[in-house]
């Protein structure tokens, strides 16, 4: 072997190598990927046979073609921080070196490698094509996953055109704007590509040298499923856990999950299929296959002296280590810690987690919003779902306990928000706990227990001991406010708001404008009365001056940050709750799809022109020009043309500063897409919360159909993919707004790498759905294939 390594190093093309000509040291040759993989054969470790394109014959296909000058033409314009300036960009130089011609000595060298691979009898065998840029799987500049992978390639000719796709993928997007971001030369950065032997996995898997929650580092973890292990990164399975003891090699712990579907190879293709019912519940892999993966993971911790993240196969009982790259989330706390705290009380009930976070203290039973009045600061508000009018209860407690409501119910959306626990969905709070009682609510496992962690009371005080302060009861083991991340991402991270208040504190994290600014908050809790009793009254300019007032305060904060103010869309109900409402107001049988949205506008429009002079109140008299205006619940093609008319005729015209925006929430929205981007919007924001309503046909507000109302179900995501790609198409700004990205990570990935523009989430979130949009952008869809 060492002949061989001295033989390449004498050899002055370097266009192609083997894996065992190659080390750790050869990044700027073969790129992390590469080199990782030959330095794990030179030392040893079971890795499928490949050979590597190197970087060379990148740089030498890139001047045989004479593209520097045609890429640096096209780069020099591009604001990074512009996606459609990105995505043009991006699409053009991959079109430019697709359409390149490869050196014909190159491609001989490629195709005779090739069939060396497949054996003496030279046939054409299965490989995985993968691109290994030279700034890749470095501790501090992790690029890994931006570039593309191209499994199950056959044939002389297609593996030839797959370097070619590799070399392409460089000019992604997000890589262009890593690459800026760590200012690293376009031109500096080459791309080698890895042709390695396919394994046809019965298990897979992935390990990590800590523990990638905790950072502890006395663990080894290792996840297994059955297939292929891209379901794992898909989300779509959940894998078996184990974590062995890292001195002794001892397993500590192991938990088995159901596996009801794996990911196998039919051909050349990646086929799902369903796995027998007699498996479904085994353990993934063997004791002594767990502690065998674990030895080789803690000899490549030692090899390389760093935490390891590797994938790893079997295929007929033989082990392969495919990837191993450093961990590079080193040192940041996870949300998921909260749900590792455990509570020694007597369990009263439990329901669904809706707001993480974990507090004490006396419970308030409110049965109508009538009663709100009645709630004192510090306490838990126990009732059967809120709405609305709430809001100046909720304000005050540490935590909120429903009976009915899901995950993106009033309830779960204010108190993340708030930044309060909450648990939602328990069907019998109401009934199981009386006012006065102690109660310890923790919100990220959907748990209300009795007495209180510091003193094990279960005393009830009477109402009249409660007190109009802060109880000294009430604690919250985790507040709200976490540390600012610094990451910066293509894909925009904006926030869902309502509340004024909390305008200047959300403001100074690291988030990139309001995605979502509810007008229902500010009118309930700040105006008070319906708008249609203030126009009888002649009191249109109190609505418009305290409407205006509310919006303004999260304007001047966030500037020069968008903010997207979305026009109201209460319900009837909600609207009659307000002050004179009852007499405005329709009774509905189904609110939800009742008088609302842009319906409500053309047929109350004085009502709607009262929120558009405020709007231009922000804009003009107050000079906040960044504040935007989106639409809800458009039905039809026909009311979008006519709300925009009285949008025109308010003064207020699309272009320059002001962007005119659409909520896709209606099937009929993604079937007609086109038409109304016709009519002439700059962007749109997936309601996944109506959204996912109306294509199942599943109340969101039904506790009893939680387990129907699914945002990842595959008919929903058909509607998301199919909204953002027309909207790419049409160079149409595309984000998501509902509660959606805010719960379900493997969502958000898959949003990302579907090429979304921006994701608006709830102030609970914002940290760690920056992380999961950076690791999305990192990583893109293959990084466990």
């Amino acid at each position: 072997m060492k002949d061989k390594k001295e033989n390449f190093e004498n050899n002055n093309e370097k266009q192609l190598v083997w894996f065992n000509e190659i080390d750790k040291d050869d990044i700027p040759l073969v790129g992390g990927k590469g080199a990782n993989l030959g330095e794990m054969v030179q030392a040893g470790f079971p890795v499928p046979e490949g050979f590597i394109v190197t970087s060379e014959a990148y740089f030498d296909f890139l001047a045989e073609n004479k593209f520097h000058v045609q890429i640096k033409r096209i780069l020099e314009p591009v604001d990074a921080r512009d996606p459609e300036q990105l995505n043009d960009a991006s699409q053009k130089i991959k079109k430019l070196i697709i359409s390149g011609k490869v050196p014909l000595t190159l491609a001989k060298q490629i195709i005779s490698f090739y069939e060396q691979l497949g054996g003496r009898f030279k046939k054409h065998c299965l490989v995985a094509c993968r691109s290994s840029a030279t700034a890749e799987d470095l501790p501090d500049a992790s690029f890994a996953g931006q570039q593309e992978t191209f499994l199950n390639v056959k044939g002389e000719a297609n593996v030839v055109n797959k370097v070619r796709e590799c070399w392409a993928s460089l000019f992604t997007p997000r890589a262009i704007f890593y690459r800026q971001e760590k200012k690293f030369d376009h031109f500096k950065v080459g791309l080698a590509v890895v042709v390695q032997k396919m394994i046809q996995s019965d298990t897979s898997g992935v390990i990590f040298t800590l523990d990638p929650v905790t950072n502890d580092k006395t663990k080894i973890i290792i996840e297994a499923i059955f297939g292929l292990g891209e379901m794992i990164v898909q989300g779509l399975v959940t894998p078996d856990h184990y974590e062995v003891n890292k001195s002794d090699l001892k397993i500590i712990a192991k938990q088995v999950n159901d596996q009801q579907v794996k990911l196998i190879k039919v051909g050349t293709l990646n086929k799902k299929t369903k796995v027998p019912a007699r498996l479904r519940r085994r353990q993934k892999i063997t004791d002594n296959k767990i502690i065998e993966l674990a030895g080789l993971a803690k000899k490549l911790h030692q090899h390389y002296f760093f935490p390891q993240d590797i994938e790893w196969s079997l295929e007929k009982n033989r082990t392969y280590i495919l990837q191993t790259r450093p961990v590079t989330t080193l040192n940041q706390k996870s949300p998921v810690e909260k749900k590792k705290f455990t509570l020694n009380l007597p369990l009263i009930v439990k329901g669904d987690p809706a707001s993480p976070g974990i507090a004490t203290g006396y419970a308030r039973l409110i049965n109508s919003p009538s009663q709100i009045n009645q709630v004192q600061y510090g306490e838990i508000l126990v009732t059967k779902m809120t709405t609305p009018d709430f809001v100046p209860a909720m304000k005050k407690t540490v935590a909120i306990v429903t009976d009915e409501g899901g995950q993106t119910s009033h309830a779960a959306i204010v108190s993340r928000e708030l930044g309060i626990p909450c648990v939602v969905g328990t069907k019998k709070a109401t009934n199981l706990i009386k006012n006065g009682l102690v109660l310890t609510v923790n919100g990220a496992t959907g748990e209300v227990f009795k007495g209180s962690p510091e003193t094990n009371s279960l005393y009830s005080p009477s109402s009249s001991q409660f007190k109009k302060e802060t109880s000294p009861l009430a604690t919250n083991q985790f507040p709200s406010e976490v540390s600012v991340s610094h990451l910066k991402t293509a894909t925009k991270l904006y926030v869902n708001l309502a509340e004024p208040d909390l305008a200047e504190t959300i403001a100074k994290r690291n988030v990139d404008g309001v995605g979502l600014l509810r007008a229902e908050f500010m009118i309930s809790q700040h105006i008070k009365y319906h708008p249609k009793k203030l126009i009888e009254d002649k009191k249109q300019v109190f609505f418009v001056d305290k409407l205006a007032e509310g919006i303004a305060k999260f304007c001047r904060v966030f500037d020069p940050r968008p903010v997207i103010y979305r026009a109201t869309d209460f319900k009837t109900n909600e609207y009659g709750n307000l002050i004179g409402g009852k007499f405005f107001e329709p009774a509905e049988q189904n609110p939800m799809i009742g008088f609302r949205g842009a319906f409500r506008y053309l047929h109350q429009s004085d009502v709607f022109k009262l929120e558009l002079e405020a709007i231009k109140k922000v804009r003009n008299k107050l000079d906040l020009k960044n504040l935007w205006l989106m639409i809800p619940f458009v039905r039809t093609v026909e009311e979008l043309a006519e709300v925009k008319k009285l949008v025109n005729q308010s003064g207020l015209t699309r272009g320059g500063s002001f962007d005119l925006w659409m909520m896709v929430e209606i099937p009929s929205n993604v079937v007609l897409l086109e038409k109304f981007i016709e009519v002439g919007i700059d962007g749109v924001s997936i309601g996944s919360n109506d959204l996912t309503m109306l294509v199942l046909g599943a109340d969101r507000d039904n506790s009893e159909l939680k387990e129907a109302f699914d945002e990842r179900n595959e008919a929903v995501l058909w509607f998301f993919e199919k909204t953002i790609k027309t909207c790419l198409k049409h160079k149409v700004s595309c984000s998501i707004c509902g509660q959606a990205p805010s719960i379900y990570p493997d969502l958000t990935a898959k949003l990302v790498n579907w090429g979304i523009n921006s994701v608006s989430v709830s102030p609970d979130m914002i940290e760690m759905t920056r992380e999961i949009i950076y690791e999305a952008e990192k990583r893109r869809v293959n990084v466990h294939k």
